[in-house]
């Protein structure tokens, strides 16, 4: 007979507890980046909804942005470092295969033998982050957990390439994930559509960027973030409500409910079609932080979350559909509770 073993149970509940964000000091306009593309400040706006957006400087790393954004996130959660034992890193631009960003953060920001470790799941990252921290409380597997979105995207993208180079920027936005008296995460609807999967890449593969090397020398020229434009629109616009709606449905809530909408900031013309197939109500708050801050990736959805609070759009406890989508192709949804912020 086989031995029997013990279970671990953790919280009933989970909400996220603080938010902290680090944005790049460099505020870049659309003129600067339409030159290489041969573009306009109107085509850019047009396009995206984009008027600046964040470049970190050299000394703005992935490293150094997540433990900004971190400390943050765990003072206005008002708890302590050595509370929290896990950390997750949602990233698609630490330029590592190996070993992951995550214990590194964990370690600079003094946390003694936390678990540590990254994901990929492109511009839903910070989702499916959010989602696994918040099931890794309940199950009694941790106890806190600092989520983090962090991309350096401008180390990805080819400035002459005129479908990315307007659209992509750089921040870190984290949050702690821990118990709650009442649910402040709703359950996480998300998923995948792999035949999709050319619509955001990497444009060759490291092997075959070494191969060129060695063919061409310095005439070779590195991997970069490529990505079909009209594809993911069309994708994302057609797709996406029912993921929205499962969202709400699953957190027992309706449309009317929704006090905010918070999308990932993918294009400015994409969220309007959200919100408008939705029809949220007249008093949601629609994040719209692209225009200042452009796409960030999987950073986006707690720098707009930041960026609605601090502008007061929205207040802390307020009841918001979060809702992301990006390269594999990968999505996720869930309805939060929003948390204090500093």
């Amino acid at each position: 007979m086989s031995a029997r073993f013990a279970q671990t149970t953790g919280a009933e509940h989970t909400a996220i507890l603080g938010l902290g964000v680090y944005r790049p000091a460099r505020v870049v306009t659309n003129e600067e980046v339409a030159g290489p593309i041969n573009s306009s400040d109107e085509w850019i706006r047009t396009r995206s909804g984009i008027k600046t957006r964040r470049f970190a400087d050299d000394t703005e790393t992935i490293q150094s942005m997540s433990v900004a954004a971190a400390r943050a996130a765990i003072e206005a959660a008002e708890i302590e470092v050595d509370q929290v034992d896990c950390v997750i890193v949602a990233t698609s631009t630490h330029l590592l295969l190996t070993p992951a960003a995550a214990p590194r953060i964990a370690t600079e920001l003094g946390m003694n033998g936390a678990a540590a470790f990254d994901i990929s799941a492109g511009c839903a990252g910070f989702c499916h982050a959010l989602a696994v921290a918040s099931d890794l409380v309940r199950c009694g597997t941790a106890k806190n957990v600092l989520v983090i979105g962090v991309e350096k995207l401008t180390d990805a993208i080819n400035p002459a390439d005129r479908s990315t180079a307007f659209l992509f920027a750089d921040g870190a936005g984290a949050v702690v994930v821990g118990p709650a008296a009442e649910p402040g995460i709703g359950p996480t609807v998300w998923g995948s559509d792999g035949t999709q999967h050319h619509a955001i890449r990497q444009d060759k593969d490291w092997v075959e960027f070494f191969t060129e090397i060695e063919e061409k020398g310095l005439d070779a020229v590195r991997p970069y973030l490529a990505m079909e434009g009209t594809a993911v629109f069309r994708w994302a616009a057609h797709s996406l409500e029912k993921v929205c709606r499962d969202a709400i449905d699953r957190a027992g809530l309706s449309t009317d409910d929704m006090e905010a909408m918070i999308p990932h900031q993918a294009n400015g013309r994409i969220i309007e079609i959200m919100a408008r197939v939705l029809k949220l109500p007249e008093n949601c708050a629609l994040a719209n932080d692209i225009e200042e801050t452009g796409n960030t990736s999987a950073a986006s959805i707690p720098l707009a979350m930041e960026a609605m609070l601090r502008k007061g759009e929205a207040k802390p406890g307020a009841t918001a559909l979060l809702i992301a989508f990006g390269a594999g192709l990968s999505y996720a949804a869930q309805v939060v509770t929003l948390p204090n912020w500093k």
